[in-house]
């Protein structure tokens, strides 16, 4: 049976890439839409969830950090799974997600690209090997409409270097003026917005006479949709909690 999913923000780039590559899936298919500017799209859209009829599995949210309250409840409400892909949430948000977890399949990562995952491992095994004597920065480019920065997935590889420290790093969103010498406990994060860039993401470990970079290049929006669609396959089965990319690729290589 395929897994039935509903696109928020269908309407949008990242929704238009869901649906495209659903109408070509064997095991998965989109069976309505929510976006706030619903348009004739090949599949119901509405503009709330409470006008949604069609029954579903799994809801995959690519629209923003707004209304996430009645996405999560629609999602509790209907024993649906959620993918959030969405990026820009506040702390109060992650908290609401985390208290919906207790009931709801949730699936929350900064970046569903299966390259910038591989890409965070690195960066904490290079972190680890490394330790305090290189200097970390991360450079992040998105295009120019992109709202929020730094970008999550910028965060979520600070995070990821930061674990090693036992968070003791503070971030330093860029700089300006007369700053005073870096001090050991930063990670400085730099945003770059421009064009079309769909999302570069740079890591430079700075050591003394040495310096060790690890990046990552999306070329097309599309890989961050067949990351949504297999987390959606992935989280239809299963039961309330949060799960994020290492687990649906521990479960396929399993």
């Amino acid at each position: 049976m395929k897994t039935r999913i509903i696109i928020c923000g269908a309407c949008g780039k990242m929704g238009g890439n869901v649906l495209e590559l659903l109408k070509t899936d064997e095991n998965a298919v989109a069976v309505a839409g929510v976006d706030l500017y619903p348009r004739e799209i090949g599949i119901p859209v509405y503009k709330t969830f409470s006008q949604v009829k069609e029954e579903a599995d799994v809801i995959i949210d690519f629209s923003s950090a707004e209304n996430l309250e009645e996405r999560l409840a629609y999602a509790k409400a209907h024993n649906l799974g959620i993918v959030l892909a969405s990026t820009g949430f506040t702390a109060s948000d992650l908290e609401r997600v985390k208290e919906y977890a207790e009931t709801t399949a949730i699936f929350k990562t900064a970046n569903l690209s299966l390259g910038v995952n591989l890409m965070q491992a690195l960066c904490k095994a290079a972190a680890e090997v490394l330790g305090d004597g290189y200097d970390v920065e991360i450079i992040e480019k998105h295009h120019n409409l992109k709202k929020d920065a730094p970008s999550g997935t910028a965060l979520m590889l600070a995070d990821s270097v930061n674990q090693v420290f036992n968070g003791e790093k503070e971030y330093v969103n860029g700089r300006d003026g007369i700053v005073g010498a870096r001090k050991k406990t930063e990670i400085g994060i730099h945003a770059v917005r421009g064009g079309t860039i769909v999302g570069e993401h740079e890591v430079v470990f700075a050591g003394e006479d040495e310096i060790i970079t690890i990046s990552h290049s999306a070329r097309s929006k599309k890989v961050f949709a067949v990351g949504a669609i297999r987390a959606a396959k992935f989280l239809a089965k299963k039961k309330a909690g949060m799960y994020e990319m290492k687990d649906l690729l521990s479960e396929e290589n399993a």
